[in-house]
């Protein structure tokens, strides 16, 4: 594993970057505030052990790379990929993106507007679509997105314990980023209310039939409190390319972050995909 610097935007981003001979290459990026030790270093191991050359990084305002501290920037997060895309050109044409989680989406996103990715893997992916999330609650919804506006710069804790105030509300994202599996010396417990006005407007689903032929797999638990598993079957249907869906018998979304038998799974999926389509 080489540790590695690019720029995007004029941001200097920190990644580690791992080169199997002869193989396909894949940038992945992963969960809201994570940071390359923890899920997206997980997934790249896996699938370098499993002959793939792997860029895990740090997005801009996380970790060890530059940017506004603790907040998450969708356009700035594409560029990010575009710009981490550039530096695996160097090493070959076959290309593709890995995504966990919020990375999920950002993958299809990425697959969407930037055609040198040539496949696509979402794992346990954030589908995000504004349009659903409005039609249940189209009061609830402006007024949240008013609420992120007023407080854009103030900061939260990305998790608490406790059912405690925080981005990521709940026990679950507590047991594992208030916990030593999440252990990463860069990872912050912070994030902006802006970041949460990013996320809601963000629309992955939208994004899903641009892909044209790129293909892509899906990845996903069957129960998913976090990540929808109605809008990851939907981004599978809404895709025009080839397109497969894996659906793995996870008991919580972040089962699929480091729990056995289904970590091992999603990436021997992803690996497997990955091989016939680069």
């Amino acid at each position: 594993m080489e540790r590695v610097t690019f720029d995007a935007d004029g941001l200097k981003l920190v990644g580690n970057l791992s080169v199997a001979t002869d193989a396909p290459a894949v940038v992945l990026t992963g969960p809201f505030t994570g940071v390359k030790e923890q899920v997206v270093g997980t997934y790249a191991r896996l699938l370098h052990e499993r002959g793939v050359t792997t860029l895990a990084f740090d997005h801009r305002g996380f970790g060890e790379s530059e940017g506004r501290r603790a907040h998450e920037d969708s356009q700035g997060k594409l560029a990010d990929l575009r710009a981490a895309v550039g530096l695996l050109a160097r090493h070959t044409d076959r290309v593709g993106v890995v995504g966990v989680c919020l990375g999920g989406g950002y993958a299809v996103k990425a697959g969407a507007t930037d055609p040198r990715l040539k496949a696509i893997v979402g794992i346990a992916g954030a589908y995000n679509s504004p349009t659903r999330f409005i039609a249940g609650d189209p009061a609830g919804y402006r007024s949240a997105l008013e609420s992120f506006i007023d407080r854009y710069d103030e900061e939260l804790p990305a998790v608490a314990p406790n059912q405690g105030n925080a981005a990521m509300a709940g026990d679950e994202p507590y047991a594992y980023y208030g916990t030593d599996r999440a252990r990463a010396e860069h990872w912050e417990n912070r994030v902006t209310y802006g970041s949460l006005h990013s996320l809601m407007t963000f629309d992955a689903l939208g994004a899903a039939p641009l892909l044209a032929h790129t293909p892509l797999l899906i990845v996903h638990g069957k129960v998913d409190a976090y990540c929808s598993p109605e809008l990851a079957a939907a981004v599978h249907a809404d895709a025009t390319g080839p397109n497969e869906i894996r659906w793995l018998d996870a008991g919580q979304h972040i089962d699929l972050y480091d729990v056995e038998p289904h970590v091992t799974q999603a990436a021997d999926a992803a690996a497997e995909f990955l091989h016939r389509h680069l």
